[in-house]
């Protein structure tokens, strides 16, 4: 039997004694976790709060009015449960408005096709735009140099069609499957093999490429949206602002305008888009809670989940359950009138889907404090249920995670991996040496809803939300009444945002 990495961790640690792991040194108390329990599972406020904040706010693109109002009622919704509330304050690069847009294929036939607008990209100057449809190599700049010819007055694809599979239908066949990984491999190739300098050398030329393109003379851009069913997939940052138009295509209608250029069919697209930025620097805030420790008011345990959202759904998956979990977690702990040692704070971030900005911001400015967080739990993975933890390296916690999730045991949450997870915001605060965590969840159709016009209320599962949102709340009172302080992970220098590092920072959360 071959043995996970858990298992032999799990073992040595058995056979070294006398040197524990550290999360062997700690002692839980779960004194109190029994009313978490029954609060959070059976008078749970969460699916209300959610219905508000998607169905009556709705969208809450960072920048946006509603973001704002999002900010000002979840901050009055933690002072309802009896919490010390307010608005932390941060300065976010231009707003974006998405306005009306269409495009369809006019030739060699009509066809509206399923496309927006990325965000932070502009339009077509309040008039339709067409041309024909070319796929080109553009992976560096001699490349881009072989093709730029093609470029001048045509929409362009730079990549092929993802592979999107129909689960439905037949088993992927192994041609099928050895397609499927050349493409994810050749995705990531043009990075291996190279140093320092030469990464440094694509990444400045990947972002020259849409200004090289718009002076090569191009109308826009067209991306594969990678997802089923005409399901589009939404991103988009004001730290990387694009000067032509960038429209994300459907991937079924993505492949049609492929497969036309392979039969020599000459595709055209004719498209209208309209939307509006501003390049002034606009103040954003994250919502900020917290019940004060009894004890050790001074040490800090954070229960967050970013609040903004894309705009072409509600963000209930992404990330209104994670932000209406954090609420919940609150009013369980408060209602329930346990009085942790430590003090909750619960924050709602902002501009997390941009790069994490909210977040990073909230870790720059409290920077001084760190050594005081005990530890940052956030959870960001969709609608399910939580499964467990996922350690991010920290493999010496691995015993401490098994006690802290043991209460939850009869909820199926104390599964303990040895992921390291991406792509939110417990991230901002592991250069600083906190010990940060985003939980494990049942996927739940995560990756279809994730950015996409189906991330809305009629998704969350009322069962699952109740189990997150306690899960939450026991763990946060049991770390807030830990024995002593979880040891602090290697600090890195940390230097004030750039726009190159929080575009590149815009990736998938990964790893769940």
């Amino acid at each position: 039997m071959r043995l996970t990495r858990i298992q032999v961790i799990s073992l040595l640690a058995v056979a070294l004694v006398g040197r524990p792991l550290a999360g062997q040194q700690l002692t839980v108390d779960t004194a109190g976790v029994g009313g978490l329990l029954d609060e959070g599972m059976n008078r749970s406020e969460a699916m209300k709060n959610l219905m508000y904040l998607t169905d009556v706010i709705g969208p809450r693109l960072t920048g946006s009015p509603a973001v704002r109002q999002a900010n000002e009622w979840t901050m009055r919704r933690f002072q309802d449960y009896g919490l010390a509330a307010h608005l932390e304050q941060w300065n976010f690069g231009g707003t974006w408005t998405r306005g009306p847009m269409w495009a369809r294929l006019v030739a060699p036939r009509t066809h509206d096709l399923v496309a927006a607008s990325w965000a932070w990209t502009p339009g077509t100057g309040g008039k339709p735009v067409r041309g024909p449809v070319v796929r080109i190599d553009a992976s560096s700049p001699e490349s881009l140099a072989a093709n730029a010819g093609r470029v001048k007055g045509a929409w362009v694809m730079l990549a092929p069609p993802s592979m999107v599979w129909n689960n439905d239908g037949p088993p992927m066949a192994a041609a099928d499957s050895q397609r499927q990984r050349e493409f994810f491999r050749n995705l990531f190739a043009r990075r291996q093999g190279l140093d320092s300098a030469g990464r440094a050398r694509l990444q400045q030329f990947q972002n020259d490429l849409p200004y090289l393109l718009k002076r090569a003379g191009a109308l826009g851009q067209l991306t594969d949206a990678g997802k089923e069913q005409d399901l589009l997939n939404m991103s988009g940052s004001p730290n990387r602002i694009y000067p032509l138009p960038y429209l994300v295509v459907a991937h079924e209608d993505y492949a049609m305008l492929d497969r036309l250029i392979a039969a020599g069919s000459a595709p055209q697209v004719e498209a209208s888009v309209t939307n509006t930025m501003t390049t002034d620097s606009v103040p954003q805030w994250n919502t900020v809670a917290e019940i004060k420790g009894s004890e050790l008011p001074g040490q800090v345990v954070i229960v967050g989940a970013h609040l903004d959202s894309w705009d072409l759904g509600t963000g209930a998956s992404d990330n209104g359950t994670g932000s209406m979990a954090t609420l919940e977690a609150a009013r369980i702990i408060a209602r329930s009138g346990v009085h942790p040692k430590r003090t909750v704070r619960f924050v709602l971030f902002t501009g997390e889907e941009q790069g994490l900005i909210g977040s990073r911001k909230y870790a720059e400015t409290h920077a001084a404090e760190a050594d005081s967080i005990q530890a940052v739990i956030v959870l960001d993975n969709g609608v399910g249920a939580i499964t467990g933890q996922a350690l991010q390296s920290r493999l010496d916690l691995y015993y401490l995670w098994r006690a802290l999730l043991a209460p939850v045991h009869d909820l199926h949450a104390d599964t303990v991996t040895d992921n390291n997870k991406g792509g939110t915001d417990h991230l901002s605060f592991l250069p600083y040496g906190v010990p940060g965590f985003n939980f494990n969840q049942i996927t739940r159709g995560y990756n279809h809803t994730h950015h996409s016009q189906s991330d809305t209320y009629d998704k969350a599962i009322d069962g699952d939300l109740r189990q997150a949102s306690t899960v939450m709340a026991v763990t946060a009172l049991e770390l807030a009444n830990l024995s002593g302080t979880i040891p602090r992970g290697e600090k890195r220098a940390v230097q004030p945002m750039t726009a190159a590092r929080i575009s590149d920072s815009l990736v998938v959360k990964g790893n769940r």
